[in-house]
């Protein structure tokens, strides 16, 4: 086991690895989209992860398969990992016809639905198929409107859950233009936020939820990797080109320093970040293990980044 450098999650107190797993990639076939899982492949990565010291593990309720593996593989080994998941999602994706439009990989349903029945009845799904008695953070998927939870009193489901012992901490995966409330809100321990060198919407309010003692975890942190193998956007992989980035690698593979970029920013406490492959694993834990980029570098990036923007 290395020694991931560790930060705390917010208030919680919780101690993260910067480097957190993102499990949607265990997720196999859902509505067309994903690949099927090879037999013993989930076995392999999950255990990879927790023999590498990663302590942080992100899933949701709609991630096709991925919850029953990680009840099946890796829950003898609960005290060795926080456990975040995702409610408001529909209990059975798998009824969904393939979809056309997607959202890191996943098919977006007409509807989530945030109401206390859906949220009780996903959350105790997650549960047990993750065969756990808590989820050390719960949050809502897909950046819900603040009007829409008042409405739903979705923010009081989880605190009703979070009395009973079921879950440790409220959270929320939240986007522009609705994380903007999500933070006056006040109630939320945890936001999970994209955000990349190439993506950096989010820069402002990651700041302004930071400094309000939310916890940060980052998702898309390597920008979902290069086009081709990866999931990632040709276009933002040219923004890399225009903005002459290669220079600045040092013999680094691009993704790596990508990691290592995200990590830099000082208001980010864990990049979940999803492999089915342990050598990419172990190449990620590479990165972080080299720790923030240079202040010199790190600036010289986003002054880069910022001219191909602008020109």
């Amino acid at each position: 086991m290395v020694d991931l450098p560790k930060r705390k999650l917010g208030r919680t107190g919780l101690n993260v690895t910067a480097l957190g797993f993102g499990a949607l990639e265990l997720r196999g076939m859902v509505a067309g989209v994903g690949r099927e899982l090879k037999p013993g492949q989930p076995e392999r990565i999950l255990n990879a992860v927790l023999d590498a010291g990663i302590n942080y593990i992100d899933v949701a309720a709609d991630y096709g398969e991925a919850e029953g593996h990680i009840g099946r593989c890796i829950s003898n080994r609960r005290q060795e990992f926080i456990l975040a998941s995702k409610c408001g999602c529909p209990p059975d994706v798998s009824k969904f016809e393939p979809a056309e439009r997607t959202r890191y990989g996943v098919p977006l349903p007409q509807l989530h639905d945030y109401s206390r029945e859906n949220i009780i009845k996903t959350c105790d799904q997650s549960l047990r198929r993750m065969k756990t008695d808590y989820l050390d953070v719960l949050q809502f998927h897909f950046s819900p409107a603040r009007n829409i939870l008042e409405q739903e009193k979705a923010v009081q489901t989880l605190e009703s859950l979070k009395r009973e012992g079921k879950i440790r901490f409220i959270g929320c995966s939240s986007i522009l233009p609705n994380i903007t409330d999500h933070i006056k809100m006040g109630v939320f321990d945890v936001l999970q936020v994209p955000y990349s060198a190439l993506q950096p919407e989010h820069e402002d309010v990651i700041v302004a939820a930071a400094r309000a003692g939310v916890g940060i975890v980052i998702r898309g942190g390597v920008a979902k990797g290069p086009p081709g193998k990866g999931q990632g956007s040709a276009d933002l992989w040219d923004l890399w080109d225009k903005a002459e980035l290669n220079e600045l690698l040092d013999g680094e593979h691009r993704t790596g320093f990508m990691l290592r970029f995200t990590i830099t920013n000082p208001n980010i406490h864990t990049t979940v970040v999803g492999t089915l492959d342990p050598e990419h694993l172990i190449g990620n834990i590479a990165s972080v293990l080299k720790g923030p980029l240079p202040a010199s570098v790190y600036s010289e990036a986003k002054r880069r980044l910022v001219g191909a923007r602008a020109a």
